[in-house]
């Protein structure tokens, strides 16, 4: 176990142990040896492999009529629009003073907004051209700017598969500014700055430096990027996608840095999707420095990172459930990060079905002789 000396009785892949993380300032109980146990559960359908490309009745397609009968534009590109059903919306009245501390109330406003990947609805993320992955950065960018302006958390995440919650096939993330800072960021924020003011230096940018060392959780990395699956992680094949500089937010990085942003993407996305062979599900999403008023702030202690969140343990049809311990004690594991990291790292960078589709075309070719 990276991290620790551990003693000549302890073997990380069969005795529980408990690991820290240090942006939660919380534990995970690491059980691996639950892994042997044969598996009686709940088993998910598989994903649904066949996607038609264009279909009018998808709210999400190019000139498709959305629920509220705005037609989309015919776009080749990204394409962005507000939700038409926002769990936030920046007109809500003031609920006004709570007579007892037991019962506080506050006001939420903000905006929810959808973005579009692709004009297709055959095509997720790790099957696009890096350059159309980096104009889907570019818009998380100017997305940040735009709304950070205003308020002082912008929400970048993906949903992605049904098993995640997502209710549309095509390719897409959600942006929602609040007006409050939601209580994951409220937490990491709190957890880096006493780091910061402790050891003098950024947590997550130390934490990339000793990662980097360590080798031993680390997926993929390039010159500006590097990816693990984090020491403390919960969910099975979870990642941690980390600059390797000092960046607060997503448009602080420069044009080559979202190059090279787009492209480990594609490489992670890929290893995760031949995982399984399937087209892989999963919640992610973006964490910087907070915004609105705070951005006259001194937020050295920030770093910027990307979580990615998927639900899959031993296949494509067995799920990690975060239920009974997890929701009344505290978060558990059946896979040690160390083993996660090597599976994630030994897959190819190639996709499946890129690999399916030559060796058929090489097929086609053999018999037309």
């Amino acid at each position: 176990m990276d991290g620790n000396k551990q003693t000549p009785d302890f073997d990380q892949t069969e005795h529980q142990h408990i690991r820290y993380n240090p942006l939660r300032d919380m534990w995970v109980l690491v059980s691996a040896h639950r892994m042997k146990r044969p598996w009686k559960g709940q088993v998910e359908k598989p994903s649904e492999e066949y996607v038609p490309r264009h279909d009018p009745s998808n709210p999400l397609c190019p000139g498709a009529t959305r629920a509220n009968g705005m037609v989309n534009p015919e776009y080749d590109s990204t394409f962005l629009f507000d939700n038409d059903f926002p769990a936030l919306q920046p007109d809500a009245p003031e609920p006004g003073v709570s007579d007892h501390s037991l019962f506080q109330t506050k006001a939420a406003k903000g905006v929810c907004k959808v973005m579009c990947f692709h004009p297709w609805s055959d095509i997720t993320l790790p099957l696009m051209q890096v350059s159309e992955i980096k104009n889907v950065i570019d818009k998380w960018a100017e997305l940040l700017v735009d709304l950070g302006a205003t308020y002082p958390w912008v929400q970048i995440f993906e949903n992605k598969g049904a098993m995640m919650g997502c209710s549309n096939p095509h390719p897409h993330s959600q942006v929602w500014a609040s007006n409050f800072l939601p209580n994951e960021p409220r937490l990491a924020d709190r957890c880096q700055r006493e780091y910061y003011r402790d050891k003098g230096v950024p947590m997550l940018l130390e934490y990339a430096k000793q990662e980097i060392q360590r080798k031993e959780r680390v997926v993929v990395e390039n010159e500006d990027w590097l990816v693990v699956v984090p020491y403390w992680a919960t969910w099975p094949f979870q990642t941690l996608l980390l600059p390797r500089r000092h960046v607060l937010r997503l448009n602080d990085l420069s044009n080559e840095e979202r190059q090279s942003l787009a492209s480990i993407m594609k490489r992670l996305l890929t290893k995760y999707d031949n995982l399984f062979e399937i087209s892989f599900p999963y919640s992610m999403g973006w964490h910087g420095a907070p915004t609105g008023h705070q951005l006259a702030e001194d937020m050295s202690h920030w770093q910027l990172h990307a979580h990615y969140y998927p639900p899959l343990l031993r296949s494509s049809t067995i799920r990690k459930f975060m239920v009974g311990y997890e929701m009344l004690a505290q978060e558990q594991r059946d896979l040690t990060p160390e083993q996660a990291a090597e599976r994630l790292r030994n897959l190819p960078e190639e996709h499946y079905k890129t690999k399916a589709d030559k060796s058929n075309l090489r097929e086609n070719a053999k018999e037309s002789k």
